[in-house]
């Protein structure tokens, strides 16, 4: 269950007024919003890097309930696509070209139509540009499609939209990809009321068909807390206001030395 960008607006604005501390415009809100997802989601790699060598030192705990590295890879589903049209074939360069905002490639496994009749299904090895020249260059390393091998690569437009492309040797009939995709903008949608207040637009919001509708946190429930620790820690440095700076970052540290300690 994602986190409603609603509830999260309206407990932020009722803790920065409660003592009369200041107020975040809608704007602002989904601006931090957007900021303090991207923040949080990054951060579950270096944590279950660090929770990965507590596995390895015995010391982690793996009851059923109290597993934190499969919270954190449980907290990554909504941001996880294995299907077999992540990527479409770009005849003109040759390349694999990604139909979302791909943040990390996982397994890449190549089809081959062998015969007709069976298929052949191999887990692409990852290298880089220049190993990939070399080895494919070479008749005696030569990848086959029981091995094949791929790079990653990234281009940015003039609209800083990234574009994530692979290229696969020997070329596959089609590809199924295991990815991460980078987490989404966040928006309070609202229209203005009969007395010029902010009312919120629960309809989903579309770039072009909705622009003034909301969209949700992808993060799951249990960061709901976080977020708003987060958010707040934000609105105090907007509002100048180092109380309430101090306050979050102090939860935020406490928060931390919990879950890594």
């Amino acid at each position: 269950m994602a986190i409603n960008v609603d509830s999260v607006y309206k407990t932020v604005l009722y803790l920065l007024n409660k003592e009369q501390r200041g107020y975040i415009q809608p704007d602002e809100f989904n601006r931090l919003a957007t900021q303090v997802q991207k923040e949080v989601f990054e951060e579950y790699f270096s944590d279950a890097n660090q929770l990965i060598r507590k596995d390895q030192s015995n010391v982690q705990n793996d009851s059923e309930f109290f597993n934190h590295t499969q919270d954190i890879e449980y907290k990554l589903y909504p941001f996880r696509i294995e299907s077999n049209t992540v990527f479409t074939y770009d005849v003109g360069s040759t390349t694999w070209t990604s139909t979302e905002n791909v943040y990390k490639v996982g397994d890449v496994i190549a089809n081959y139509t062998v015969n007709q009749n069976p298929n052949l299904n191999s887990v692409a090895e990852l290298c880089t540009i220049r190993e990939y020249n070399t080895i494919t260059r070479s008749k005696l390393t030569a990848p086959t499609k029981t091995y094949p091998l791929f790079y990653v690569s990234r281009s940015i437009d003039t609209f800083e939209n990234t574009t994530s492309s692979l290229k696969v040797f020997p070329l596959p009939d089609s590809l199924t990809c295991n990815v991460l995709t980078t987490p989404t903008n966040v928006y309070w949608g609202y229209s203005i009321g009969n007395v010029n207040q902010f009312v919120y637009n629960p309809s989903l919001w579309s770039e072009i068909q909705n622009p003034l509708g909301s969209l949700n946190f992808q993060l799951d429930i249990s960061e709901q807390t976080n977020v708003i620790i987060r958010i707040l820690k934000y609105c105090g440095v907007i509002i100048n206001n180092p109380q309430v700076v101090a306050m979050a970052n102090s939860e935020i540290q406490q928060s931390n030395l919990n879950l890594k300690s």
